[in-house]
């Protein structure tokens, strides 16, 4: 499998797969509004779909969908006026209520958050200005008036999308990926205002295609692991203000080397392999390795993948770490080992806890996968991977045995989503047991 065709089933892999739900929860909405508003129930009209699904740089497992509704002119003066900003979110939120029943909905400050099984979508009542940019409200600090324009950041996308071959929406594309795999907190505006900026930097895939998508992979995150530390940046063409969580350039750098590695490797069989450290479960296997690899198993592959029972969609901070014990011994912290290059030893004592955050939110769940990893695991029969739920004390305990770099995966899910995970390496280097 070459390059260029890894590359496009990689991309057919992230295509958004449930668009009609979407396109009709969408209708749905928009029919319930207009009813209250305007006394029609088209579900097309006054309607604006934005954020990544409306720039079409969303992925398969999109859970954050945004919808702007645009209000007649003539309510303006209703709610133009002290508490109206509240009054104009409940009055949107009781419209949807009272139309569907069943449907958790309630308002977050700035937009009435409608929660559905894989997905939710933030409806933002808006009042359109002669200028093409609307008006939102705000409920913070007793209300006010503020200004969003996704008319110019979906016109700026799309325009640069088409000036360079259109390869800028994969790329946005490939850097969720790459998030949701290494649990990169960065919201859907920044990854497209990054990719924006980054292809706009240079003229160098102004006129290439997948051939050369191992390459932009390098070069993209090369520059975001040189970027500057800052807080925000200037979003595509609205030029609005568009906030950095957390810092990803480390991350970035350990993409970057991860790419020129799988570059290195472009001849050999576990090619493949390679580019799914950078992207994950979604970038193909090697069927050539996937059916050698069947045949002369002789272990039970029991590993399981929390893409095959929850939607990810990495958009908040998770960190884990684990205290490592042994009778008569004072206890370490596992990341403090590895960084001071400690070998971890059997007949020890693991204990992994959350760190970040401190407690989990009504409606989030903590879950866990241990996997071990190696020759002793397989010849064992013991590779566990099995993701399992917390028990209540953002914990698990486990203990050291035979050697292998075995792994621990935390994911946090909230609302059916999967929306913030790390992992942690445990390097035994011993003979001995494992985890139990």
């Amino acid at each position: 499998m070459g390059v260029g065709e890894m590359f496009s089933e990689f991309l057919g892999n992230l295509l958004v797969d449930n668009t009609a739900t979407i396109s009709a929860r969408y209708g749905e909405l928009t029919c319930a509004l207009n009813k209250e508003f305007r006394d029609t129930e088209s579900k097309t009209a006054n309607t604006l779909q934005v954020g990544s699904f409306g720039r079409s740089t969303g992925i398969k497992g999109i859970s954050d969908l945004d919808m702007l509704y645009i209000m007649p002119k003539s309510k303006w003066d209703d709610y133009n006026k002290t508490g109206g900003q509240t009054r104009l979110l409940e009055d949107a939120r009781k419209a949807i209520k009272d139309r569907y029943p069943t449907t958790k909905v309630r308002v977050d400050r700035l937009v009435v958050t409608v929660t559905y099984q894989d997905f939710h979508v933030e409806v933002q009542p808006v009042f359109e200005q002669d200028d093409g940019s609307y008006k939102y409200p705000d409920t913070k600090n007793g209300g006010s008036w503020k200004i969003t324009k996704p008319r110019e950041e979906m016109d700026a996308v799309a325009t640069l999308d088409g000036k360079k071959n259109h390869n800028l929406r994969p790329l946005c594309k490939m850097a969720r990926a790459w998030k949701n795999k290494h649990g990169v907190s960065m919201g859907g505006l920044l990854i497209d205002t990054l990719a924006y900026n980054f292809l706009s930097s240079t003229t160098e895939y102004d006129s290439q295609s997948y051939f050369y998508y191992d390459w932009m992979s390098r070069d993209f995150f090369k520059y975001l692991s040189e970027l500057p530390e800052q807080t925000e940046y200037a979003a595509p063409g609205s030029r609005q203000r568009v906030r950095v969580k957390k810092k990803f350039q480390k991350k970035a750098k350990k993409a970057y080397d991860l790419c020129v590695t799988a570059i290195d490797a472009e001849k050999s069989a576990n090619v493949n392999d390679k580019w799914k450290k950078v992207y994950g479960r979604p970038f193909p296997a090697s069927k050539e390795r996937v059916a050698v690899a069947t045949v002369a198993r002789a272990w039970r592959n029991t590993e399981q993948f929390i893409e095959d029972l929850f939607p990810v969609d990495v958009r908040e901070d998770l960190k884990v770490d684990c205290d490592v014990k042994q009778r008569g011994f004072r206890k370490f912290s596992l990341r403090d080992m590895l960084s001071r290059a400690i070998p971890l030893r059997s007949e020890k004592n693991l204990e992994f806890r959350m760190t970040r955050p401190l407690a989990l939110d009504p409606g989030c769940q903590l879950y866990w996968k241990v996997q071990n990893r190696g020759p002793e695991a397989e010849q064992r029969d013991c590779i566990r991977g099995q993701i399992e739920l917390d028990r209540g004390h953002y914990m698990k305990c486990e203990s050291t045995s035979f050697r292998g770099d075995h792994i621990v995966e935390a994911y946090l899910v909230r609302d059916g989503v999967v929306v913030a995970k790390d992992r942690i390496h445990v390097p035994i280097v011993n003979d001995g047991r494992d985890y139990d």
